[in-house]
């Protein structure tokens, strides 16, 4: 008689590391200002898009804190998982996201990644054929503040996994 036991100990991960340093206790003036960034960018650009931005910018940035809460917060929003799940691959899987949220896709990439010094003008103008001036400044300036929140995310080593959403109240 062969009897057979499953194994139901959970995996040992990998040790989770501790922040650098408290960020917004050392620099609160800085963090207040960069929470009034936060809310001043996050007005009058679709809350839809947004997040997607915050997400892409951040998956480019290897910003882990950043990621776990702008996709937490996208899932709470009402966005798809597949849509979540594509958004890294993007360009080979465009037909999830509208033509508007495809231009502030190649925006948000070209303004994350300056390593040619420049965001190219091709991907500018696909931009502005889908937002006016005011909605496109608008779009900037929530890639701005991404990639902002994304290098105090990345240089303090702020631990993912233990946001919710709501927890920060904008």
């Amino acid at each position: 008689m062969t009897t057979t036991t499953q194994n139901t100990q959970k995996p040992e991960y990998a040790h989770e590391h501790a922040p650098r340093i408290p960020f917004a206790e050392k620099h609160p003036a800085f963090y207040k200002a960069m929470a009034g960034l936060e809310a001043a960018a996050s007005k009058h650009v679709d809350p839809t898009l947004y997040e997607l931005i915050k997400i892409r910018a951040s998956q480019i940035n290897n910003c882990a804190f950043c990621l776990d809460m702008h996709t937490q917060d996208a899932l709470a929003a009402g966005e798809s998982v597949q849509r979540i799940i594509q958004l890294s691959a993007w360009r080979e899987s465009r037909h999830f996201y509208t033509e508007r949220e495809l231009a502030a896709l190649a925006l948000t990439e070209s303004v994350t990644v300056l390593t040619d010094g420049f965001v190219p003008d091709e991907v500018f103008a696909e931009a502005a054929e889908h937002f006016d001036e005011t909605e496109l400044a608008h779009v900037i300036g929530a890639i701005v503040v991404i990639n902002s929140w994304n290098r105090i995310g990345v240089s303090t080593r702020m631990t993912p996994g233990h946001y919710t959403p709501g927890m920060y109240k904008r």
